[in-house]
């Protein structure tokens, strides 16, 4: 593996609009990337492993739950930390990324917002730690950009419930300790339950052969009359809004990390195109070269802003789902565009894991589809500024 020589780049002195903590936040979760991450994540990913002995880090660095209170176990962070936090773990690996940001918006934010005291005391400190890791189930093998129609259910049985059904694309599946699970009730209503590894009829099986997230463990959630006790419902939230609510946080974290995956190839291409000597000079001489590195710093520039935005406007309370949309959709474009042109600027060299581009190209992929395809992101943008509804 190469040394880690990563420069991130800050074109409009973005640094000026952070405070010192969202800078020691930063660099700190940098600096855990480049000694924990890099060395490995290149044989993680050809071996389609995912590296559980990094876990640790990702909770010492506050990557699971940032801004969830101290009193559970949270970093009690802000936004602007939580997307700087997924931008640079992202920066090493979307699939990395995802294990955090699973954890964080869709297994410990449902719990502190929709559980009761009871539930966040007994999850919340286990998940921050990384003593337990979890995953969040909603896609279903027939129902993945409509949520609603999931035939996931569960029915009261007097002293528990009786939970059925199967998700499908789960993050984190293979080895989760718990899943906060979203099934409909005997009225057809959808309610969040926190199933525990153990309960019987809970199975977990991986999903194999992927070309795409392969340092991240991707499973299956499967219920065959699984018994839930009555006391893991969430019950301060119901409807397809309290997983979409989660679903906000999550994008909200995509929209920063992808940044840090465009960075990375932004860096890479740059560097390389120092020192790749042809027809007697450096490639990064040639103009169409520098039209490519032009076009990247230009583009990751406006993600950095419009992200920087996003989370001040999610930080006090007024950032809309779909603003979030936008800037999910548009940075994630942003950064698999910046994948391809860098991977062509490598020539040959581009497809080797000696270099980290096309495993980022890869993983970009997957992020491209998932919480919102690219093209469900473009129609709820239209949804918000046409107020016509396309879905219907």
């Amino acid at each position: 593996m190469k040394p880690d020589l990563f420069e991130a780049p800050d074109y409009y002195n973005l640094d000026e609009l952070l405070t010192d903590e969202h800078k020691l936040v930063r660099d700190a979760a940098r600096e855990w990337v480049k000694r924990d991450v890099s060395p490995i994540i290149e044989e993680a990913a050809q071996k389609a492993e995912f590296p559980k002995s990094i876990i640790n880090g990702l909770a010492e660095i506050g990557a699971f739950g940032p801004y969830i209170p101290e009193e559970y176990g949270g970093a009690g962070l802000d936004q602007i930390s939580y997307g700087l936090i997924m931008q640079e773990i992202e920066r090493g690996d979307s699939g990395v990324r995802s294990t955090a940001s699973v954890q964080s918006s869709l297994v410990m934010y449902p719990i502190w917002k929709y559980g009761n005291e009871e539930q966040r005391n007994k999850y919340l400190p286990k998940l921050a730690s990384g003593e337990w890791i979890g995953s969040f189930g909603l896609t279903e093998p027939d129902h993945g950009s409509n949520p609603g129609a999931m035939v996931t259910n569960f029915k009261d049985m007097g002293d528990h419930y009786l939970l059925n059904g199967a998700k499908m694309w789960i993050s984190n599946a293979p080895f989760c300790n718990v899943a906060v699970v979203w099934a409909k009730n005997e009225e057809g209503r959808i309610h969040g339950l926190i199933v525990e590894r153990g309960m019987e009829g809970f199975t977990t099986p991986e999903t194999h052969n992927k070309w795409s997230l392969r340092a991240s463990a991707t499973g299956e959630l499967i219920f065959d009359n699984v018994k839930v006790p009555k006391e893991n419902l969430l019950p301060n939230k119901s409807g397809l809004g309290a997983p979409l609510g989660c679903l906000d946080s999550a994008r909200f974290g995509i929209a920063w990390g992808a940044i840090g995956a465009a960075m990375d190839c932004y860096d890479t291409a740059l560097r390389y195109s120092k020192e790749r000597m042809q027809f007697g000079k450096p490639i990064g001489q040639f103009q169409l070269q520098q039209k490519k590195l032009a076009e990247m710093i230009t583009e990751i520039t406006k993600a950095q802003l419009l992200a920087w935005r996003l989370g001040v406007m999610r930080e006090n309370g007024t950032a809309t789902s779909a603003q979030i949309s936008m800037a999910k959709r548009n940075n994630v474009e942003m950064a698999i565009n910046i994948a391809r042109e860098a991977r062509q600027m490598l020539g040959g060299m581009g497809i080797s894991g000696e270099y980290s581009i096309m495993r980022h190209s890869m993983n970009l992929e997957s992020v491209i589809t998932y919480e919102g395809t690219h093209d469900i992101h473009l129609l709820i943008t239209g949804l918000d500024v046409t107020g016509l509804n396309a879905f219907k």
